[in-house]
């Protein structure tokens, strides 16, 4: 797989439990559907639940952003596509991006997380496998797509500059 070349969306549609107190969509809502087409994504790629379990590891998130640009009302259809906008080198760490698209192909908002790849058992991060690094890396790239500067060249950083 090249990379670029995989395009992937989920389409929706509001329904009354994604509403807020305001009548539109909330923000727990864009949230849930970000990570289900997310695990949509994945299972639709021979990653299941199953084999996350089995393989005992799974995606950790440990930031969210969320930009909102449009309203989007009770019943109102939309989509979500999944791209990757940033990777480490080794594919520990990574950011990727929901674009919600109201029926007229405007953006709604954009949901933005970064995570790692976490070993259940010894409860660190570790690389996925390879054909999950792959897949990632063929990913549909965001036009702001960086390489993820890893925690321990970080680390080797600041020690050279604190020296």
């Amino acid at each position: 797989m090249s990379k670029n070349t995989i395009h992937f969306e989920q389409r929706f549609r509001v329904g009354w439990s994604d509403l807020d107190a305001n009548a539109h969509m909330a923000a727990r809502s864009y949230l849930d559907h970000a990570f289900n087409t997310r695990m949509h994504f994945f299972n639709q790629n021979g990653f299941t639940m199953s084999r996350f379990a089995s393989e005992k590891f799974g995606p950790v998130l440990v930031r969210d952003e969320l930009i909102y640009r449009k309203e989007l009302r009770l019943m109102e259809e939309f989509r979500v596509d999944f791209e990757v906008a940033g990777l480490s080198q080794d594919g520990v760490r990574f950011r990727v991006r929901n674009t919600f698209r109201n029926s007229e192909n405007e953006v709604s908002s954009m949901v933005t997380s970064d995570g790692v790849w976490f070993d259940l058992q010894s409860r660190k991060p570790r690389p996925p496998p390879s054909d999950l690094d792959n897949l990632m890396r063929a990913l549909w790239h965001s036009h702001d797509f960086a390489e993820i500067t890893t925690r321990s060249s970080v680390t080797e950083n600041v020690n050279r500059a604190t020296n």
